[in-house]
């Protein structure tokens, strides 16, 4: 049990470093700035990538 409640709060970790991504780069686009675009950009795929994987479920995670 301990296990899926980690797995869920460094999903919830995951959505905030999204919204940060996002964040960054609407910020770059707002004021011009391609570095941040870009490190929003990539803040965004990892989060996402990181939600998903901890979300998903395991092999025989009912038994």
């Amino acid at each position: 049990m301990a296990r899926a409640e980690s797995r869920i709060v460094l999903a919830a970790i995951a959505v905030f470093v999204t919204l940060g991504g996002i964040a960054a780069s609407i910020r770059g686009l707002l004021y011009e700035r391609a570095l941040w675009v870009h490190i929003g950009a990539f803040a965004m795929v990892i989060g996402i990538a990181c939600f998903v994987l901890m979300l998903r479920p395991r092999n025989g995670a009912g038994k």
